[in-house]
């Protein structure tokens, strides 16, 4: 499997990622942020965006202005995670930004067509998969851990945007974020808690590729090859860049970031 050439980047003191894919849309912006930066400490060190690992509120908001300031957006936005295939919409008129308030909705997956909102999976090994629509201009990211294979987010997350923007899977762009590896991604009791369709997915006993489950998932749903691209960083083996909670166990959480910028004012004079 080939993995895609991700742009690094420093900027404003933090340190993150992009995918070419995604940096060449006029008016899309995202970002994989690293935990290097910010305002947080101890275990949680640099850059944590969750409200729920025990880190104080001020840090955690101050870490996420840094974040949408950066990207230029106006708000962004959250959920509380829990590893199910609920999804959120945001629709024009609604957006609730979470830059500096703990998040009230729960659920995975986070819809939009609406310019302004950066939508944020938080992450310590589990996936982000970020998906574009170039030709309704709607976006979608996905938290996507193991359980998530399981439950089917992916498939869930592109079903919704069918049924809310009209999206042709053809037309997706996807990309899947720094997450456990297959060099990582142990499982014990694997029979117990992967199905058995999973199971071909083991690159040696006991490790599973859970990347590959996840373009294997994309393509079923009628992603194109060519339109997906998987960052191939482990977060385990990276934990100088990112939070592993396998690793770590005790640690914060890194995010993934996508949004449309919004659209510029005019002056009267330009109506």
């Amino acid at each position: 499997m080939v993995y895609s050439s991700l742009i690094r980047q420093g900027k404003e003191g933090l340190t993150f990622y992009q995918f070419p894919l995604f940096q060449s849309v006029p008016g899309l912006v995202h970002g994989v942020f690293t935990r290097r930066g910010g305002e947080s400490e101890g275990d949680l060190s640099g850059l944590n965006l969750s409200f729920s690992v025990g880190d104080r509120g001020g840090r955690v908001a101050g870490n996420r202005k840094r974040v949408r300031d950066l990207l230029n957006l106006p708000s962004l936005t959250s959920l509380r995670q829990v590893h199910g295939t609920v999804a959120v919409t945001i629709f024009n008129g609604w957006g609730r930004d979470t830059t500096g308030t703990p998040e009230m909705e729960t659920g995975d997956i986070l819809l939009t067509d609406r310019p302004g909102i950066g939508l944020v999976i938080k992450q310590a090994d589990c996936q982000a998969v970020m998906l574009y629509d170039p030709r309704q201009r709607a976006l979608a990211n996905m938290h996507c851990g193991w359980r998530g294979n399981v439950r089917g987010v992916i498939p869930e997350g592109i079903k919704q945007m069918r049924v809310v923007y009209g999206t042709d899977p053809a037309d997706l762009l996807a990309a899947i974020g720094p997450s456990l590896g297959p060099c990582c991604a142990e499982f014990i009791h694997y029979r117990e808690e992967l199905p058995k369709e999973a199971w071909r997915y083991r690159v040696r006993p006991f490790y599973f590729d859970l990347w590959q489950w996840s373009r294997d998932q994309l393509l079923a749903a009628g992603v194109k090859a060519e339109n997906i691209e998987i960052a191939g960083i482990c977060t385990s083996c990276r934990t100088d860049e990112f939070y592993s909670y396998r690793k770590e166990k005790k640690t914060g959480r890194f995010g993934s970031v996508i949004g449309l910028l919004p659209q510029p004012k005019l002056h009267p004079k330009q109506w």
